[in-house]
């Protein structure tokens, strides 16, 4: 695990270095006044982010079955505090599925339904992810008619299907049977005491599948998150002046998070983000300086959402461990 972290704490720096030298090369000044020019507009976009966070709430409550399940208040709270997790911290955006579960195991939610929903919701969310990207690039097709362009692309998006096949299968075949040994030195066996067994999780696994009800609402609930989102970066060009519509922020949304989600690796996507909201910004017309202002305008709505989300975990985990202390 220590190189795990050594190995974060060296992409991240060389990621902040490439977009710091992104940012040099366009022209530091320019790229900093325009990003200045948005103004009020970066608290509006934060309180905008409330309303894919909401989306994607209803998605994973949309999985839990009964009646005593918990509020949607709750998954908005842990939905806020997952993300913040996987989008501020070194963790290969696999921690805040971790913390995600922890925090529904506090809500007296049994571990292996919260596992369990929580497998499939990342399956939705990859799922919705893809369809949404599908969605922006066939937006992009329409106004910028370029054949190699779109051949690229969609061989890109070709190797993204078998990794969501493979996916698919290795949960019918039953994914923690398959990888329970490789799990056990992280988890000893304290992981499989808790759930019942990987066998047990995966038959929790496939019974959220039998009802496809849920897992439909659940995409739906997925992909709205999507599509809604691309409203900061719509408020964001207005600041700018620029006269982009709403379904231009729709490409570049789809463009920056598929190349994001490609770059888990790197902590927060550093140079990655920055590097593809040049190329998407090039082909709709974005100036340079404007296209790398919407990747600080991307970063300060991270800080101003997901800081104080961090802070309120932190505080809260702090509270629950000196109480335990006798």
């Amino acid at each position: 695990m220590p190189s795990m972290r050594l190995l974060a704490l060296a992409l991240g720096l060389l990621g902040l270095g490439a977009a710091s030298g992104l940012v040099i090369y366009e022209g530091a000044g320019e790229v900093l006044a325009t990003f200045a020019s948005v103004g009020l507009g970066l608290p509006a976009i934060a309180l905008f982010h409330l309303a894919p966070m909401t989306a994607n709430a209803r998605a994973w409550r949309a999985l839990l079955p009964g009646e005593r399940r918990p509020p949607l208040g709750f998954f908005l709270w842990t939905v806020w505090v997952r993300e913040a997790v996987n989008a501020m911290l070194p963790v290969f955006r696999v921690g805040g599925e971790i913390v995600g579960v922890r925090l529904m195991m506090m809500r007296d939610v049994r571990t292996r339904p919260a596992v369990a929903t929580l497998v499939v919701d990342m399956t939705m969310s990859l799922l919705s992810q893809f369809l949404f990207t599908v969605f922006g690039l066939f937006l992009l097709f329409l106004r910028y008619e370029d054949a190699t362009l779109c051949m690229d692309i969609v061989l890109g998006l070709a190797f993204a299907i078998p990794v969501l096949a493979g996916f698919a299968i290795a949960q019918r075949l039953g994914l923690f049977e398959l990888f329970a040994p490789l799990l056990r030195p992280f988890f000893s066996a304290r992981f499989e005491r808790m759930v019942g067994g990987s066998r047990a999780l995966d038959r929790a696994v496939r019974i959220i599948y039998r009802r496809p009800r849920r897992a439909l609402s659940c995409l739906l609930w997925q992909f709205a998150g999507w599509v809604v989102s691309s409203g900061e970066i719509w408020i964001a060009l207005q600041c700018f002046g620029h006269p982009l519509g709403v379904l231009d922020a729709v490409v570049i949304t789809a463009v920056i998070e598929a190349a994001s989600s490609s770059a888990f690796f790197v902590p927060g996507a550093l140079g990655v983000q920055e590097g593809s909201f040049l190329v998407i910004g090039s082909l709709l017309g974005l100036a340079q300086e404007e296209a790398l202002a919407l990747a600080l305008v991307r970063r300060a709505r991270d800080v101003l959402v997901y800081g104080p989300a961090l802070a309120l975990w932190q505080l809260r985990e702090g509270r629950r461990l000196m109480s335990s202390i006798p």
